[in-house]
């Protein structure tokens, strides 16, 4: 067994590279403000009522103006946002106004809320609000859709249920609650399942949300919101990317596949099968396979060996017609172990369309903790190997560049095993740290998973709301 701690890696911005996603933005600019297809004004459509519309705009005003940073004795950790501009940063701007507006009124929106049903009533909201969502999509020259929810209606449709990093800004509207003999009822999923075929992605965002107050409970400073909140916006509505993780020459062209699989809305036991492919510079899109077995021992599912072969010849053929090339290296992330039909179907594939490389990852929980001398956690970047193809590493921890350990609570580490394996283990555990900041739903120095995975799960709560004979849309913009 031996110890190292991982360097932090690089981004790449337009005028150089940063560690973190905010400092780089802010400094540098966003990565693709030299691209000639970039779009530097986002036009955004807005769904509402009255009085959150009028929220939104003080918001989105005061976003676009600049947000000062939090007090704190940690400057790099609560940084200000210098605002949504055409001079800075995004080199961006918002447009929006009464013409890209759709308002629902308060009448109606009580009249959903009454219904004593509660899968009924998440419909009616559902429906509410596709209807103006359609109309924007149809006849409204708009790149992103922000939806505004009510605080009755989120406490009517949810457990009351809210997290401060959530896939949208401040908005976790969840609930799992499934009865017996009865269908998955959820509003955040069905709304983005129903409208994705209209070829806009959709922001939503609590009323209490848009709220100034400061030291408000359970909520992120005022400047950290609208870093998180501008960029997906920019992401969702740009379909370009922010930052990238920075290319090194020597290494050979890679493709990077996240394996998923998810639950039918019934909760049954069927699963499917999920790819999330993304090239080096975390351009990716999503597939979707066909239904798998579960083990009989550990329940889990998996895929046989012509599940495996379809699904990564399906990845492999959208990553050619993407870059015109094949990529000469493989790698597959799983959160499951590999079982041998599946190493096989995957193997096969890679042999037909004579890639040389691969690596077949497997990223789990780990039951291992380390402990450190110091007042904080072990540093993110902490390697613990114990074989030559398992290893231990921590993506959450303490940070050099926050001096300080930026999280709430505990962290763990994820156990790391390599199985069919042409790269070193280090070298493995290195790029699963630079996956983990290519999440551009926020801009988090530090994920957890790496964004092969991270994207599974997301992709998967939605895609179950997506008839198979639908085409899901491919981009994670429309899922995040």
């Amino acid at each position: 067994m031996k110890i190292k701690i991982l360097e932090e890696p690089k981004l790449e911005f337009a005028n150089g590279t940063h560690i973190c996603p905010k400092a780089g933005i802010e400094t540098l600019g966003v990565y693709d403000k030299n691209d000639q297809f970039r779009q530097n004004e986002l036009r955004l459509g807005i769904v509402g009522r009255g009085e959150g519309v009028d929220l939104l705009d003080l918001w989105l005003a005061r976003c676009q103006d600049g947000i000062e940073a939090k007090e704190s004795k940690y400057s790099n950790l609560f940084r200000g946002f210098g605002g949504f501009t055409q001079h800075y940063g995004v080199f961006s701007i918002f447009l929006y106004g009464s013409a890209l507006t759709r308002t629902i009124q308060k009448s109606e929106i009580n009249k959903t809320l009454k219904i004593a049903s509660r899968e009924e009533r998440i419909i009616s909201c559902v429906n509410l609000y596709f209807e103006q969502i359609r109309f924007l999509a149809e006849h409204r020259p708009v790149d992103v859709i922000i939806c505004v929810i009510p605080n009755d209606m989120f406490d009517a449709l949810t457990k009351m249920k809210e997290k401060s990093n959530s896939e949208d800004y401040n908005v976790d509207i969840e609930d799992n609650s499934i009865i017996p003999n009865s269908l998955e009822h959820n509003f955040r999923r069905m709304l983005k399942a129903k409208t994705m075929h209209l070829g806009k992605p959709l922001q939503l965002v609590l009323e209490k949300s848009l709220l100034f107050e400061k030291n408000n409970k359970g909520q992120q400073d005022a400047a950290t919101r609208a870093w998180n909140f501008c960029t997906a916006l920019y992401y969702k509505g740009n379909k370009t990317i922010p930052w990238r993780l920075v290319e090194e020459a020597h290494k050979p062209k890679t493709c990077y596949i996240g394996i998923g699989f998810y639950k039918s809305r019934d909760n049954e036991t069927i699963s499917t099968s999920l790819a999330q492919v993304f090239d080096e510079f975390g351009h990716g899109v999503i597939l979707r396979g066909s239904p798998v077995q579960l083990d009989k021992q550990d329940r889990r599912p998996y895929m046989n060996e012509l599940q495996s072969f379809d699904l990564l010849m399906n990845a492999l053929n959208e990553y050619d017609h993407a870059l015109m090339q094949m990529p000469a290296r493989v790698v597959i992330h799983k959160s499951s172990n590999f079982r041998k039909e599946e190493i096989d179907g995957f193997t096969s594939a890679i042999e037909n369309k004579g890639i040389r490389l691969k690596d077949f990852v497997t990223i789990l929980e780990s039951k291992i903790k380390l402990y450190s001398y110091d007042q904080y956690p072990p540093i993110r970047g902490t390697l613990l190997s114990l074989t030559e193809n398992k290893a231990i590493l921590y993506t959450k921890g303490a940070v050099n560049f926050y001096k300080t350990y930026p999280g709430m609570y505990v962290p763990s580490p994820l156990e790391i095993r390599a199985y069919e394996h042409d790269s070193s283990l280090e070298d493995l555990c290195k790029e699963i740290l630079g996956l983990t900041k290519m999440n551009w739903n926020n801009t988090q120095f530090d994920g957890r998973y790496p964004i092969t995975l991270e994207c599974s799960r997301k992709v998967g709560e939605i895609m179950k709301y997506i008839s198979p004979t639908e085409k899901p849309q491919v981009s994670y913009s429309f899922y995040m």
